[in-house]
């Protein structure tokens, strides 16, 4: 519940930032991702349906950031349309423009969702094994994520994005189970003075 609150409140943050141009917002991105797919996380994919819709506020890099590169912080919701994972939170993303029109964009950032943790079931029982293929086990409510776009600027302020995106704890901000998600998608962002 505390993941999906999260997000809610995320989104709204993100909604009433949007318009905010003069306020230090850089761009806004709206996506579609495919959940839970197999890219890097192979045996827990397909657990959980989807897709999940997000959106993404980002800002001006800061300049106590220019001694990491300049990434831009940022603010996601990120909404399953299946009742499953959402997920809302913030990080830094790096812009690399390797030809004319054409950047990378990696990124990292931290997280809260509203899926499972833990098997509330005792282990060996059939319901646990039952709800094991049935769930992804994240292990903790925080989680890392990780993130890669491929970008292509278009005439004006538009551009358009391939983005995988991974959610894990990396046993680093929890214990235990440290079953992640891989989402893949597209995003089309504005930017503002772009």
């Amino acid at each position: 519940m505390r993941g999906y609150l999260a997000g809610v409140a995320a989104f709204g943050a993100a909604m009433a930032l949007a318009p905010a141009a003069n306020a230090g917002v850089d761009e806004v991105h709206v996506g579609v991702m495919a959940h839970n797919i197999c890219v890097t996380n192979c045996k827990n994919a397909d657990k959980e349906d989807g897709p999940n819709v997000e959106f993404q506020v980002s800002f001006d890099s800061p300049s106590f950031l220019n001694w990491a590169g300049s990434p831009q912080p940022y603010i996601l919701a990120s909404v399953n349309v299946a009742g499953e994972t959402s997920f809302g939170g913030v990080g830094l993303e790096w812009r690399w423009d390797f030809a004319e029109g054409w950047a990378l964009e990696p990124g990292i950032g931290y997280v809260i969702h509203n899926g499972e943790v833990d098997n509330p079931f005792a282990n060996g029982t059939p319901e646990a094994a039952a709800f094991f293929e049935e769930h992804v086990l994240f292990g903790s409510e925080d989680l890392f994520r990780t993130s890669l776009g491929l970008t292509r600027d278009f005439e004006g302020p538009l551009e358009a994005q391939v983005f995988f995106s991974h959610l894990s704890h990396g046993q680093i901000l929890g214990s235990g189970r440290n079953q992640g998600v891989d989402q893949l998608g597209v995003r089309i962002g504005y930017q503002f003075g772009g």
